[in-house]
């Protein structure tokens, strides 16, 4: 495991000499007068992995979207209502406050007139962890403000096009690994993810490259991308993209704070994970989940309250304090080359890449009997990848979501009391509330643009 350093508190101490002149009285040395682009980094990294981690109901509900988790009391969130808590102001606060802003913070402090290698790689570091997080806002709500985003003078941008965007991300990927420079240094240790590996930065952009273009595979070829990307991707385990969480507060996972030191038993495994595990005799549940009823795993019903004790638990491992938090896998890159093989009629590369897929998701969690387990589980079709990726993706709600959303398998259940208009699992986040009304002229135009503001309005890429 890689040793980090979880700068939570992005302080920077003021040396103080021995002689003072009369300025030097005018100067509060308790408190920080210039902060280093190398912490304002780590701490954009340390809140994008906490938000993609956290289970939160006020920050982060798609787990329970996924139907990997549901909870036992206040089924509220199971239920799909996200305007009771803000979920969507939280969601936008996260994103473009404490991990955008920061991020160009960071750029601003690093960037000189005459950049030598380390800090250019160190700038494209930055835009792709800025991509990376853009990509998360448009598969959560669609279109949203991008070319005018962050801009102190422009209080009120205005929303782009998700597609567009899209189209932009990948551009913008190209032009970060143009310019890294493998044989040089960048962050060092201020870099949760990869230690300032440029190397291993590269082969995380070829393989951000691949996931935007599979999830919108639908609406755009994606052979292109496939075959420029496919031999510079993640090639093993070593090359996941992970932030290895610490055993003591605040550098903890946030599973551990909400479902261990909340000494609350809010949530258990969903029905519709469990279920589909057993119906396939999947040796991972005992990795993924704990306390057997008279012999079997049994997932609460999805979206009713459910007596903790009469359930299954999620696993002592997800539980821990370091569990990682897991930001890209090698697993889940295996599933996206497999879905562009078959999508281009390639079945023999499809099924190596489904085999390693599964292969990899069953290291990860000390699995055992993976041979026989695919004999019985062979590629039969794309719901084959569609489950098996679902199924490996566990803990990783938006992961899960996201694949159900693009490939509409496996079959959710039905919440008893879904806020969607049509009771259907949600297809997107409505906008905040308070873009609602300190942003009403740009919430309005960008409502309209994608057919209105409702969960069920199908992002671009949605087209079945």
């Amino acid at each position: 495991m890689k040793k980090i350093y979880l700068l939570f508190l992005v302080l920077v101490g003021i040396t103080s000499s021995c002689t003072k002149d009369f300025e030097d009285y005018n100067t509060d040395e308790k408190n920080p007068v210039d902060i280093k682009g190398e912490f304002l980094f780590t701490s954009a990294q340390k809140n994008f992995a906490d938000q993609i981690s956290s289970t939160s109901v006020n920050l982060n509900v798609f787990k329970l979207f996924a139907q990997q988790w549901t909870e036992t009391t206040y089924v509220d969130e199971s239920n799909y209502d996200i305007v009771n808590r803000k979920i969507p102001d939280s969601n936008f606060s996260v994103y473009y406050r404490t991990v955008l802003n920061l991020l160009d913070q960071a750029e601003e402090k690093i960037t000189t007139d005459a950049p030598n290698a380390v800090e250019t790689n160190k700038l494209a570091i930055i835009e792709m962890m800025r991509v990376f997080t853009y990509h998360e806002l448009v598969n959560t709500f669609g279109d949203i403000p991008y070319a005018d985003a962050n801009n102190i003078d422009n209080i009120s941008p205005k929303y782009d096009d998700a597609a567009g965007i899209y189209t932009d991300l990948l551009s913008r990927i190209d032009a970060a690994i143009a310019s890294m420079d493998s044989g040089s240094d960048s962050f060092g240790g201020s870099d949760l993810f990869y230690s300032g590996d440029v190397a291993a930065w590269k082969i995380f952009a070829y393989s951000l490259k691949l996931k935007i273009a599979i999830n919108q595979a639908d609406a755009v070829d994606v052979a292109t991308v496939y075959a420029s990307v496919k031999d510079k991707v993640m090639s093993s385990a070593a090359d996941n993209m992970l932030l290895n969480y610490q055993g003591t507060q605040p550098n903890t996972n946030p599973m551990y704070v909400t479902l261990v030191v909340s000494g609350r038993k809010d949530f258990i495994p969903a029905n519709t994970l469990v279920d589909e595990m057993k119906a396939v005799s999947d040796p991972r549940m005992d990795a993924y989940f704990s306390n057997k009823i008279d012999g079997e795993y049994v997932g609460g019903k999805y979206g009713y309250s459910n007596a903790y004790a009469n359930y299954s638990h999620i696993s002592a491992r997800v539980q821990e304090a370091t569990f990682p938090a897991i930001l890209m896998s090698y697993s889940e890159v295996q599933f996206y080359l497999a879905e562009a093989a078959l999508r281009g009629s390639d079945a023999t590369a499809a099924k190596a890449y489904y085999e390693e897929g599964v292969m990899a998701s069953f290291q990860f969690w000390n699995a055992p009997n993976v041979a026989d387990y695919l004999t019985a589980n062979p590629l039969v079709d794309m719901k084959s990848i569609a489950l098996q990726s679902y199924l490996a993706s566990y803990t990783r709600g938006d992961v899960s979501y996201t694949t159900y959303r693009r490939l509409d398998w496996p079959i959710m259940n039905e919440a008893p009391e879904a806020n969607t208009s049509d009771g259907s699992v949600p297809s997107r986040f409505t906008y905040p509330i308070n873009e609602q009304t300190l942003n009403a002229v740009n919430y309005k135009a960008a409502s309209a643009a994608i057919g209105g503001d409702d969960m069920i309005t199908k992002l671009f890429w949605d087209k079945n």
